[in-house]
């Protein structure tokens, strides 16, 4: 597409990056994705989403062996931020935050939980790889 030509805000988008199992790989995530929801005008979202997906990537990485995967997607209004990882296996149900506050683990779901619209995860292959999904919504209104 021309630089010169406009482009439709409301259009949607989608972006995935893979990332090796390496905890530095959480910094990368939160910092690209910091880029791409600014280089789309939704800086507003930026603070919560970069929360959330600090703890859903940081999860795939401490929790599992392997590679993993942030996505994220723009549509309708609603920016979906998921992590994929190799493990198929569900993950840990989020405890209640409110217990959770002097804990040093254990509260990545539950802040989840917390401060999205909507979570949830699905078994899901990549690439000829099992594993799993887990996945917030964050509304733009």
């Amino acid at each position: 597409m021309p630089e010169n030509e406009p482009v439709d805000p409301a259009a949607p988008w989608e972006y995935t990056l893979y990332i090796p199992n390496d905890l530095r790989a959480v910094t990368i995530c939160r910092r690209t994705l910091r880029l791409i929801l600014t280089m789309h005008g939704l800086i507003r979202l930026v603070d919560t989403a970069e929360l959330l997906a600090t703890e859903l990537v940081s999860n795939a990485v401490r929790h599992t062996k392997g590679p993993a995967a942030l996505r994220v997607r723009w549509a309708a209004g609603v920016l979906r931020v998921g992590a994929w990882d190799a493990d198929p296996g569900p993950p840990e149900p989020p405890g209640n935050l409110d217990a959770l506050t002097d804990s040093e683990e254990g509260r990545g779901l539950a802040l989840v939980r917390a401060c999205a619209d909507l979570w949830g995860w699905q078994p899901l292959a990549r690439g000829g790889n099992r594993g799993k999904y887990v996945w917030c919504d964050l509304v733009a209104a």
